[in-house]
C-alpha cells in the first residue's frame, strides 16, 4: 500500500511512494531486550547516527506509544529540527516513530529485533508516508533523500554494532 500526497497543488501530487522505502539489517552482539532499550532511549541515537543529534523526549515522555520527541537533523550542510511521535513500543520486539506525528507524519522509522545465535538481528526501516515541500519538489529530490537515509541507516547499524562490542569491553 502506498500513500500519496494529499495536496493536489504540490508538484509531486499523485507520486507512487512504494519505491520510497527500505530496510537495512545487521547482526549485533546483544539480546533483543538490551538492543530495544538502547534504541528506545532516543537520546542515544546521536551516539550512532551520522544524521541526528540532540534528540530527547518531551518532558515526562519516554519509550511508549504516544510519546513525543524532537531532534536536530543534518543533511548537505543544512540542519533542522524534527518532531516525532512513538507509534510502536514492544520491548524486545519493535520500536517505531513517525516524523511529524502519527496523524500527519511524513516518514516512519521502524526498528525490529529478533534473536539469532548469541545476539540479535536488528532491522531498521524507513518509509515515506507523504511528500512535503520540505523534502523537495522533484522525484529526483525524493530519490536523493531516500538514498541519503539508506546510507545513514547503514552507518547507524554498523556504529550500533561496534558500540555494543566496545561497551562490553569497557
Amino acid at each position: 500500500m502506498s500513500i500519496t500526497t494529499p495536496d493536489p497543488q504540490h508538484p509531486l501530487a499523485g507520486l507512487d511512494l512504494t519505491p520510497f522505502a527500505f530496510t537495512r539489517r545487521c547482526w549485533v552482539d546483544g539480546t533483543p531486550d538490551s538492543v530495544y532499550r538502547l534504541i528506545s532511549d532516543v537520546s542515544l541515537i546521536e551516539t550512532w547516527s551520522p544524521s541526528a543529534s540532540e534528540v530527547s523526549y518531551a518532558p515526562g515522555d519516554g519509550p511508549w506509544v504516544g510519546a513525543r520527541f524532537s531532534g536536530l537533523n543534518r543533511r548537505d550542510q543544512r540542519e533542522w529540527v524534527t518532531h516525532s511521535e512513538v507509534v510502536q513500543a514492544d520491548p524486545g520486539r519493535a520500536f517505531a516513530f513517525v516524523v511529524g506525528g502519527a496523524d500527519h507524519g511524513i516518514v516512519r522509522w521502524s526498528w525490529h529485533f529478533r534473536e539469532q545465535g548469541t545476539g540479535s538481528i536488528v532491522e531498521q526501516s524507513w518509509q515515506l508516508l507523504r511528500t512535503d515541500p520540505v523534502l523537495g519538489a522533484t522525484r529526483e529530490d525524493v530519490i536523493a533523500l531516500r538514498d541519503h537515509m539508506a546510507d545513514s541507516a547503514e552507518a547507524t547499524l554498523v556504529a550500533l554494532a561496534e558500540w555494543i562490542v566496545a561497551d562490553r569491553a569497557r
